[in-house]
């Protein structure tokens, strides 16, 4: 029997828990030119009344370029959250962690801005955004 899916989850058993709030600055991964990124929004987020929105891997998220090339510089773009510090559990069972938090930039139409990714990136991410697989060097 399936499980039914939270107000605002999803259906998946022990998928991430959400471990990057708003307003946290996080590494771009990617060769886009971006540096660092401070998430505004997380799409689709729906959470309680006065709680914070926050992400989890495999969320797309608005973010605000606070660090890098000077042209992109402040610009507001989408991304993709493909790494977590954040210990999570699998439905497999498999406890997954990694080094660092990672996004990665990708257009309005979810393909990737940049052409390499720095790192490991995350099965769930590609579960969602499958184009982002196709330039990972490693899948965790």
């Amino acid at each position: 029997m399936a499980k039914k899916a939270r107000k605002g989850g999803h259906i998946m058993k022990g998928f991430p828990s959400r471990s990057l709030p708003k307003n946290s600055f996080v590494k771009v991964v990617d060769n886009s030119g971006a540096k660092e990124i401070k998430i505004i929004a997380v799409k689709g987020h729906v959470t309680t009344k006065k709680r914070m929105p926050a992400a989890r891997v495999g969320d797309m998220v608005w973010g605000s370029i606070t660090a890098g090339d000077v042209k992109i510089k402040g610009t507001v773009l989408n991304g993709v959250v493909v790494r977590a510090k954040k210990e999570y559990r699998r439905a497999n069972g498999w406890h997954v962690k990694f080094e660092s938090n990672g996004i990665i930039l990708i257009n309005a139409d979810g393909t990737p801005k940049g052409t390499i990714i720095k790192g490991p990136v995350a099965r769930e991410a590609i579960e969602f955004f499958p184009e982002i697989g196709k330039i990972a060097k490693s899948v965790v």
